[in-house]
């Protein structure tokens, strides 16, 4: 059983900048969940013109009272309040000369009661630009490049580029796999090789029925996808507008300060723009 969830967004800048948001997207007011990100491997081809990143994202999240009603806690590694962390697995495709970027993010927690698959693809509407236009439109991304460990570019100013959009669509596709899970662990009871605790969740498992309890799950895992798609593009969208009232500059700035204030536990305004402390 798969649920499937999809959704399209245009942003109205050019797509170096929105590629380059992106991979910057972390924190923001919007993310304040995402504990840290951490690239793991990192290869460009030059021939090819492709970047392609895996990154490993760390968050927090209060898992939703439903779920917690429908399974245990030990299951799910999650407090008595719900509260838990988990790992996100992301892969990122950049073509640079054709103009798209493909990215995939999945779970690496709980992938035997839910997997969740999140891909998104990134598009420059327009006819690709001649190698002068890929050379002015990818001006100025040096600086930023450098420190987040990214191929060169020329120029030391993020320009604008005019009308230029970037088309994105996203899928997020969620299977829960609950019933193979115990279905290995009810052949392991057989061998007398788990815990007490697991006949008496076997037993609620055979109570619910397979089929019925992964319905439940995926629909309520789609329900919380649903919800938070909006808050990723509004935080994209953050990170797009400081890029373009100040810059790279204060794109870090703005990240700088959204991480101070999460580790001190203080919220983040959600119209923070620029970064910049006078606003």
């Amino acid at each position: 059983m798969v649920k499937f969830y999809s959704s399209s967004e245009t942003y109205p800048y050019p797509f170096p900048a929105v590629t380059l948001a992106y991979f910057l997207r972390y924190p923001n007011p919007y993310s304040t969940h995402v504990l840290s990100t951490d690239t793991i491997a990192r290869h460009y081809d030059p021939d090819t013109q492709r970047l392609t990143t895996i990154r490993l994202h760390l968050k927090r999240s209060k898992l939703p009272a439903a779920v917690l009603k429908l399974l245990p806690r030990s299951l799910l590694g999650a407090s008595a309040t719900g509260d838990t962390q988990s790992f996100i697995l992301e892969k990122s495709v950049v073509d640079v000369k054709q103009g798209w970027m493909d990215t995939e993010s999945r779970n690496l927690e709980w992938t035997g009661v839910l997997s969740v698959v999140e891909r998104q693809k990134f598009m420059r509407p327009s006819p690709n630009p001649t190698l002068a236009d890929d050379a002015k439109i990818w001006q100025g991304m040096e600086g930023a490049a450098r420190r987040h460990g990214f191929i060169n570019f020329g120029g030391t100013k993020v320009e604008d580029s005019g009308d230029e959009t970037t088309d994105v669509t996203s899928s997020v596709t969620l299977h829960s796999h609950i019933g193979e899970t115990w279905k290995k662990k009810r052949e392991a009871a057989r061998e007398g090789a788990v815990e007490d605790e697991q006949p008496q969740k076997m037993g609620f498992l055979r109570s619910w029925g397979t089929q019925a309890l992964q319905r439940n799950i995926e629909k309520i895992g789609l329900t919380r996808a649903q919800r938070s798609q909006p808050n990723a593009r509004e935080g994209m969208k953050v990170v797009l507008e400081r890029m373009r009232e100040g810059g790279l500059v204060a794109v870090l700035e703005g990240m700088r300060q959204d991480r101070e204030a999460i580790l001190a536990g203080r919220p983040i305004p959600l119209n923070a723009r620029t970064g910049n402390d006078d606003e």
